[in-house]
């Protein structure tokens, strides 16, 4: 009943907005809110509260006011579905509310006194936002509109002022990093009303194809490669999919794209409908292909084409005349677990081990972008793409969907552990959605190396790195590392500190005192024999536990990060 006017208003055959078709599960509680963007006849921005089982919607006009005091109209519009708060694209012309639409934000909302309903009824609701872009307190006001209309609403800025977006997030969608423009060029959410119904458009037909593949590939091993799909029969023996099925695709460049990232989590999520894959310990990596050209780009954007040539050699031999793959390139040692300290050993030590690819998404192909595809549909694509490939490229699948038993053997096995992803999820460049996350089985991530201790006994060059992480754009010390190295990688660490020395100690906690003691025995006459440098290094540390007074317990120095910044590195568990 609560959606009848919402499809009233719509001709389902000609639009791709959701039709709010129930749930799996009750929506429970009021939490969720998204504010779209809406290019109609004019432009405004659709306010939607999950509430009751639906989106309780307001259009503004001149969208949030941002200053205390300062207030805008709200009209208050139907009941949306649930599912329309994840809808970004294009309302063709001559159905209600044509134009383009974009999730401009999005997060958790509460009302004061946790009573949502019976404030909207009241007229009056006090709410917190806690979104990406909007944070703090509003305040919808419902107001005696002309001929006693109903609908006509108030948000007032209530709390302290709020900071609006910056020019670039006003103009980016949380959803996707993209424009109103790009989102109207692309057109990945327009039905065609001049095709035949039953014929439907090329990429739902691609994307049915792709799940039907997927559902008949058998489960991998959790070490080793994963059995491959072969192509599908349709005349295009190379493994690529037929040109017809990208056709409606955005086009694109083949360009370095800024990695989606993985969210770290205690525990798998008890509700969602998500796939695992192995969490790997190497150098993420985004391959570009452009015609003969091949570039291996760091999250950074360094390019380690030369340092791993068998593997551009893979990606140029692809059977495509370009492409995006996100993977990450590893060393494998003798049981067939990456190992970040081998892969820094063939880095230092100049060791032949070979490296392997494995690739788990494709961002683009052959002019097209995939980010606004389902995980689903674009890792299908890339699995025809890697089927003939041979080492030392490998296509990353699923393991699987249950986490806690995948966890268990991971765990048995020695591995890193795993990382979940949304079936559903579309490719969000840089961002930490949570669509992503992480399960690790070992304690492990990047510090940055604010200074070094003398050596000491028979050691050259140190006796121990200090490492941190940054809290508030301020270096704080996480530990000594005094582990993990050799006599290698000691002589060639102390190389490069030395063309990084600075006078004065980078970290803003030392010396201090705790409980007492001086923190990690850095005493004021200690810090004089330290040697500092600048905060530029990012390593990899293994460690068995955060400390109480949040410092490293048994730390062990795995290798230097050239694909982070060091400005980036924050305290993870």
């Amino acid at each position: 009943m609560a959606l009848e006017e919402y499809k009233r208003k719509r001709d389902f055959k000609k639009t791709a907005e959701p039709t709010g078709k129930p749930l799996p599960q009750k929506v429970k509680g009021a939490s969720r809110f998204v504010i779209q963007k809406h290019a109609a006849r004019r432009l405004h921005y659709d306010l939607r509260l999950e509430m009751d089982g639906v989106l309780k919607s307001w259009a503004l006009p001149k969208g949030l006011p941002w200053k205390r005091g300062e207030k805008h109209l709200a009209v208050e519009v139907e009941d949306h579905p649930i599912q329309y708060g994840n809808f970004e694209g294009v309302i063709p012309e001559g159905q209600y509310g044509g134009g383009t639409v974009m999730v401009w934000d999005r997060g958790n909302y509460h009302v004061y006194g946790e009573q949502p309903v019976k404030s909207l009824r009241d007229g009056k609701l006090h709410l917190v936002l806690d979104g990406e872009k909007a944070k703090g307190e509003w305040t919808l006001v419902r107001i005696r509109g002309r001929d006693d209309a109903k609908n006509q609403w108030l948000i007032l800025k209530t709390g302290g002022d709020a900071k609006p977006p910056s020019k670039k997030l006003e103009e980016q969608s949380v959803k996707t990093a993209r424009t109103m423009k790009q989102i109207a060029e692309a057109r990945d959410a327009e039905w065609e009303s001049n095709r035949d119904e039953k014929d439907a458009s090329a990429t739902s037909r691609f994307k049915a194809r792709v799940r039907e593949s997927i559902k008949k590939k058998a489960n991998g091993e959790i070490v080793g490669q994963p059995r491959r799909l072969s192509a599908e029969k349709q005349g295009n023996r190379s493994g690529r999919p037929a040109a017809a099925s990208l056709r409606d695709l955005p086009a694109a460049k083949a360009r370095f794209i800024e990695p989606m990232k993985a969210k770290l989590v205690e525990k798998p999520p008890a509700a969602g409908d998500w796939i695992y894959e192995l969490k790997f310990d190497g150098i993420r990596l985004i391959a570009v292909k452009s015609d003969k050209k091949v570039s291996l780009l760091s999250r950074n954007q360094n390019d380690l084409s030369e340092r791993f040539p068998e593997v551009a050699h893979a990606i140029q031999n692809l059977p495509t005349g370009e492409c995006v793959i996100d993977g990450e390139v590893v060393v494998l040692d003798e049981e067939g677990r990456s190992s970040f300290q081998l892969l820094q050993a063939r880095e230092m030590e100049g060791r032949k081990s070979p490296g392997y690819f494995y690739a788990f998404d494709l961002l683009q192909l052959d002019g097209k972008s995939l980010i606004g595809l389902p995980l689903e549909a674009r890792k299908g694509v890339l699995e025809k793409l890697c089927a003939n490939a041979g080492d030392p490229t490998r296509y990353s699948g699923a393991i699987g969907g249950d986490a806690k038993r995948l966890l268990e053997e991971v765990k048995r096995r020695g591995l890193e552990g795993i990382v979940g992803k949304q079936r559903n999820s579309v490719y969000e460049p840089g961002r930490r959605s949570g669509a992503w996350i992480k399960l690790k089985c070992v304690n492990e991530q990047e510090f940055v190396i604010g200074g070094y201790t003398p050596p000491q006994g028979a050691r050259k060059h140190f006796g121990a790195i200090l490492v941190g992480y940054y809290e508030n754009k301020k270096l704080v010390l996480a530990g000594k590392v005094g582990t993990g190295f050799t006599t290698k990688s000691l002589a060639m660490l102390y190389k490069k500190f030395r063309a990084e020395e600075r006078p004065d100690c980078p970290f803003v906690d030392l010396p201090s005192k705790q409980n007492g003691q001086w923190v990690q025995s850095i005493t004021p006459s200690m810090m004089r024999k330290m040697h500092w440098v600048n905060p530029v290094f990012v390593c990899e540390i293994k460690f068995a536990e955060w400390t109480r007074d949040r410092k490293l317990r048994a730390p062990v120095f795995l290798g230097l990060r050239e694909d982070k910044r060091a400005a980036d590195v924050v305290r993870e568990g």
